[in-house]
C-alpha cells in the first residue's frame, strides 16, 4: 500500500459518524493540499485492500454530492450515511454546513 494511501485512510478514520468530510478536506488534512484526486484514488484502492476500519463512505464532493456511480457503490454510500444520520437534500446534495466534520475550515 502506498504511504500517501495509508495518511489519507488515518484522516477518514477520523471522521465521526453522522459527519461528512470533501475529497480536498481529507487530502489537505493528510498533507496533500488541492490534490482531492489522490483521496478519490486511495478509496476507490480501498476495494481491493478490503480495510472495513476506513469508513470511505463519508467521504463526499464539494458540491456535498456523492462522486460514486449507480453502478461503483452510490445508492450503498448514501444508504450507509443515512443510517448514520445524514440527510440528503431533495437535490441529493448533503448540506456541508450542517453535516460537514468541523475539523477542517477551508480558507
Amino acid at each position: 500500500m502506498l504511504t500517501s494511501h495509508k495518511r489519507i485512510y488515518a484522516v477518514v478514520k477520523r471522521i465521526p459518524r453522522g459527519r461528512v468530510a470533501t475529497y480536498g478536506q481529507v487530502a489537505a488534512l493528510a498533507g496533500f493540499p488541492r490534490h482531492a484526486r489522490l483521496a478519490g484514488y486511495a478509496l476507490h484502492a480501498l476495494r481491493e485492500d478490503r480495510d472495513p476500519a476506513v469508513p470511505w463512505h463519508r467521504v463526499i464532493n464539494a458540491q456535498g454530492r456523492i462522486s460514486l456511480g449507480e453502478f461503483d457503490g452510490a445508492d450503498l454510500q448514501r444508504e450507509l450515511l443515512e443510517a448514520e444520520g445524514v440527510l440528503f437534500q431533495s437535490n441529493g446534495r448533503v448540506d456541508l454546513a450542517r453535516f460537514g466534520w468541523k475539523k477542517f475550515k477551508h480558507g
